[in-house]
């Protein structure tokens, strides 16, 4: 049973991760972000500090994300979970909308969850509601 309260409490934080990104709340991210996390967009990819610099100022504002579906697989202290999102999002200037399958790491770390990794792989199939 623990499992699946573990799985509730990563989606609700993974939730909670997508409010802050949209509100900007760099704090609270940072305090979620493993110092060794690594993020992985179309354009590249990045570290923490960057990642954080670029919610800071804007470069990419992640204005919402719509959760269609999501899944979380628990391996002793890391969870993998999925989330298929449309995003929509400010990338300089424009505001663009993509249908994504999001990839989360999470670890454990001194009794609570820290964002590993995030890596956005864009999708090629129409959208499904």
């Amino acid at each position: 049973m623990q499992d699946v309260n573990l799985e509730q409490e990563v989606i609700n934080l993974s939730k909670e991760k997508w409010r802050w990104m949209s509100e900007r709340k760099v704090d609270s991210l940072d305090a979620l972000f493993h110092e060794k996390a690594v993020f992985v967009h179309m354009g590249g990819s990045w570290g923490k500090e960057q990642e954080l610099e670029i919610i800071k100022s804007g470069g990419i504002h992640y204005k919402q994300a719509d959760i269609h579906e999501v899944s979380v697989n628990i391996i002793g202290t890391t969870a993998i979970l999925l989330n298929r999102i449309t995003l929509l999002a400010v990338v300089g200037d424009n505001e663009v909308t993509n249908p994504f399958m999001v990839t989360e790491v999470y670890v454990q770390q001194d009794g609570s969850w820290k964002l590993a990794s995030l890596s956005f792989t864009r999708l090629l199939t129409p959208e499904q509601h």
